[in-house]
């Protein structure tokens, strides 16, 4: 499966042009390579996503087209999160 498509079906991002976009970006590692929105994922792969000031490691656990939004949590094993407060003056 598309590593965009994987983010869209897992509910890591909402919309799948976002996960492009963000993909394209230069955002997004995929067992620690720079990934691009086409790249396949498999199960085992490691996902590393900076939003920013949220930061996002997770494992894949399963590749699945569809899933229910209530399981779409079980795709995947978050390994780290962090989120970074920024003072605004």
């Amino acid at each position: 499966m598309r590593l965009d498509k994987f983010l869209k079906v897992s509910r890591v991002i909402k919309r799948r042009t976002l996960a492009k976009e963000v993909c394209d970006g230069g955002q997004v590692t995929l067992n620690g390579r720079s990934a691009k929105a086409g790249s396949e994922v498999k199960t085992g792969d490691v996902v590393f996503i900076n939003f920013g000031l949220r930061k996002i490691r997770f494992e894949i656990l399963s590749v699945r087209e569809n899933v229910p939004a209530k399981q779409a949590g079980e795709l995947y094993s978050i390994l780290e999160e962090t989120f970074e407060n920024r003072v605004v003056e």
